[in-house]
């Protein structure tokens, strides 16, 4: 796969999944409509983004992109502060390891999968046929993406990459994503009201850039075009196997494998995700091939593990151990089931705190007459 993938998600992935939940209830960043301060993606006049766009569009033209096509996409494009803002401050979205597993393979993303692998059995069986990419895997990497297609993103892709290309932070960059979006549009795979993605331009159920889009994309429903839009997810599924299966997966061989102590086997290498404290793996070919598809650790083991859940495979034997208030994961879990069966909605019991399950504790400390101080307890939890 072209470099520019690698480069973009390594950079995005802590918001792709890991600022997904809040306690966890905020959306995926991939597809919210909002930015960190609670800003709507609602385009604002700015001048100088009207003339870089002046600028762009005759760059197209010379590129090969018709003026139908350049007058299609531009109508109605604007500037989006708010892609801006998620683009600066994507670092305070970071999640630990330990965080970021507990959403990607949490109990709700493992059923919910486990469900699309029998919805969709037919169309996965066909694409491990033909791109030899294990049907767990095609689901694990949807479910991390979008959630199995449920957050694909609502930003205007060609507004969001034009933003963040006049922007100048990474223009260069995301000046090609958006001549790729146009070649998109050019040939007719969607239209532009359709062309709709994160703040950062990915797309689809497994959220394509514009440039691997190009490179990968595949019509496997055959009706002439790539769609990895519609609710039909064939298409988007189809391209996610033949990209991993282009980028040198190999049927049959494993990802990964939870290891004790620092030995391999001699057929891997040993990853420390969250060092000395938790889960230690043995790695081997296919962990590098999900790194063509995203090269962050978390994000490749995250998938891996995903796959393995809904494999049927066995949860990781390491612990975390306690957080700072502690409670471990179950006993974080417990929190929230506790408060949402006491009324105060903690959102997924995925054991992930945020500010959804900070609220809830505040409205239950409220309703009893305690100190609202928002703090996860154990002594919290033994009131639940």
């Amino acid at each position: 796969m072209p470099l520019s993938r690698r480069f973009f998600l390594a950079g995005v992935s802590a918001v792709s999944l890991a600022a997904c939940r809040s306690g966890a209830a905020d959306r995926m960043v991939t597809s919210s409509t909002r930015s960190s301060a609670g800003t709507t993606m609602r385009a604002v006049p700015n001048a100088g983004f009207d003339a870089w766009v002046a600028g762009a569009k005759e760059r197209a033209k010379a590129r090969g992109i018709s003026s139908a096509t350049i007058n299609r996409a531009f109508r109605g494009v604007g500037f989006l502060p708010g892609v801006v803002e998620r683009d600066r401050n994507q670092t305070e979205f970071v999640r630990s390891f330990e965080d970021y597993l507990a959403i990607a393979a949490s109990d709700a993303r493992i059923e919910i999968g486990r469900a699309m692998l029998q919805k969709h059995a037919a169309l996965l069986r066909q694409l491990e046929a033909k791109y030899g990419v294990e049907k767990e895997v095609i689901a694990a990497v949807w479910g991390v993406e979008s959630r199995y297609g449920e957050r694909r993103g609502d930003v205007p892709v060609i507004s969001a990459l034009s933003t963040l290309a006049y922007d100048g932070r990474r223009g260069k960059f995301f000046e090609g994503q958006l001549m790729a979006a146009l070649k998109i549009l050019q040939r007719g795979d969607v239209s532009a009201d359709r062309m709709t993605g994160s703040w950062a331009g990915a797309m689809g159920h497994t959220q394509f850039i514009p440039t691997s889009y190009l490179a990968y994309a595949v019509d496997f429903r055959g009706d002439g075009k790539r769609d990895i839009w519609s609710d039909d997810p064939t298409d988007a599924l189809a391209s996610t196997a033949a990209y991993l299966s282009r980028s040198g997966w190999k049927r049959g061989q494993r990802w990964g494998d939870e290891i004790t102590g620092n030995s391999p086997s001699g057929r891997g290498r040993v990853v420390k995700p969250a060092g000395d404290s938790g889960p230690v793996f043995e790695v081997y070919h296919n962990y590098s091939v999900l790194g063509r598809y995203n090269n962050a650790q978390k994000y490749i083991i995250g998938v891996g593990h995903l796959s393995d859940r809904l494999a049927g495979r066995p949860a990781l034997r390491a612990s975390f151990g306690p957080d700072e208030h502690g409670l471990t994961l179950a006993d974080r879990k417990a929190l929230q089931r506790g408060l949402t069966r006491a009324g105060f909605d903690a959102g997924e019991a995925d054991g992930v705190l945020g500010k959804k399950t900070f609220a809830a504790i505040e409205a239950f400390q409220r309703s009893r007459g305690l100190p609202v101080t928002g703090t996860p307890s154990k002594a919290l939890l033994a009131m639940l």
